[in-house]
């Protein structure tokens, strides 16, 4: 039987299905208007997420069943348009979970006058076929490692906070917010990110580990990436560019005023700012700004075996673990005499104990740092790769530049803000 009361929470994540059952994406968020004077709030529709990651606007009239595992429409014919949220609107999950109130309940006399959490809210239709919000959810503010405290709802007309303004107010948590983040990849936690207001952004990469907002960072727009990173202590966002691979964190620096980029590459550790600062010191668009300072290099003595742990390595990227880079002592950029590089696939073709300076392939083409964005497009054309090795005229290999590297700066500067062409 089709619901007319559910929680807000429980949506997230159901699959939304058209009349004919063809599924339309899942739900990430449902939107609701506040209204003044305690009046319960309308649920004007859901966020709905397509497998496109495209995020839009569904409205709640449309909706005409709520199964525990599913949500159907009335129809099938929905605006494409990306959901942008107006100055009125509220989201449920993004915004008022985890937020403070008071609730004046005379059945709950001993949560009268303290902070309570919200952590969910109720819906319900009315006869109208309109949605509103009828109940919230409440427990206690519990400290760190305290027993989880009881869960109490209550009629929205016996809470207090949940405004505007009050919502504007900083110090809300981000628990809930969170747990919609697990398992997402990097670049789809930037584009949610991105439909946050300013305040919960922030409250969510204060709460972000410094590994996880680097990856997040990294796949936000220049602006953005520069406005996040100013938001941050100068201690946190050194710690933030220390954890970013070093091509990403120069090119974060670049957009800087000088002053401010020399500030926090002081204020990182000098082992992690180096290969940043030698980044720097190349045009962006050039060989020698895009490359990448840690691709995977070993030396002829390495095994086959070995030289395939490396690039097993989860944190590598599927450019960089193609092609291994062989050199003399030492191995750290700049490197001893470049020898060659081996293929993955020539990797795979080999005994496990023999060794890569018996395969190498030392005739394909280098690149020098100044070779030109054109030159490097080129390059990679030409030779059929999605890595190419960078090297200095004395024959030291400087780093790396991948295919993804060359797209991001042949791309327009607001590629990551504009919609995808099959949408």
């Amino acid at each position: 039987m089709a619901a007319t009361k559910v929680f807000a929470a429980r949506l997230a994540g159901l699959v939304v299905l058209g009349p004919d059952g063809e599924s339309i994406g899942r739900v990430r968020d449902v939107v609701i208007a506040i209204r003044i004077n305690r009046m319960q709030p309308r649920v004007l529709g859901l966020v709905v997420e397509l497998p496109t990651r495209k995020r839009i606007f569904v409205p709640m009239l449309r909706v005409t069943a709520i199964e525990p595992g599913s949500i159907t429409l009335n129809t099938g014919n929905v605006s494409l348009r990306r959901f942008a949220r107006r100055p009125s609107e509220i989201l449920v999950l993004a915004q008022v979970l985890d937020s403070h109130v008071r609730v004046d309940d005379p059945e709950l006399e001993q949560l009268a006058g303290i902070d309570v959490v919200v952590v969910d809210l109720g819906i319900e239709q009315l006869r109208t076929r309109d949605w509103v919000v009828s109940r919230v959810a409440i427990r206690q503010h519990q400290r760190r490692l305290a027993r989880r405290s009881a869960v109490h709802v209550v009629d929205w007309q016996h809470v207090q906070g949940l405004t505007h303004q009050d919502l504007s107010l900083p110090g809300q948590g981000v628990d809930q917010l969170l747990q919609q983040f697990e398992g997402l990849r990097p670049a789809d936690v930037a584009n949610a990110l991105r439909e946050l207001p300013e305040k919960r952004r922030i409250e969510v990469a204060l709460a972000l580990d410094d590994e996880r907002l680097a990856d997040v960072v990294q796949e936000l727009p220049d602006d953005d990436q520069v406005e996040l990173l100013g938001k941050l202590e100068a201690d946190r966002a050194a710690d933030v560019l220390e954890a970013m691979d070093p091509d990403d964190a120069a090119d974060l620096l670049g957009e800087l005023p000088a002053n401010e980029a020399e500030s926090l590459l002081r204020l990182m550790d000098p082992q992690e700012s180096e290969p940043v600062r030698r980044l720097l010191e190349h045009s962006p668009n050039t060989a020698g700004g895009m490359m990448t300072p840690e691709p995977v290099i070993l030396t002829p003595a390495t095994t086959i075996a070995e030289a395939l742990a490396r690039v097993r390595d989860p944190d590598l990227t599927p450019a960089v673990a193609s092609l291994v880079f062989v050199v003399r002592p030492p191995t750290a950029t700049p490197t001893g005499t470049y020898l060659g590089c081996v293929h993955l696939q020539q990797l795979l073709r080999e005994p496990p104990a023999s060794l890569v300076g018996g395969i190498l392939d030392s005739d394909l083409p280098k690149l020098q740092p100044d070779d030109s964005l054109a030159g490097v497009t080129r390059y990679f054309a030409t030779y059929n790769l999605v890595c190419g090795p960078v090297v200095d005229e004395e024959n030291h290999l400087l780093g790396a530049v991948t295919v993804d590297d060359v797209l991001d700066h042949l791309l327009p500067e607001d590629w990551r803000e504009q919609e995808a062409v099959d949408e």
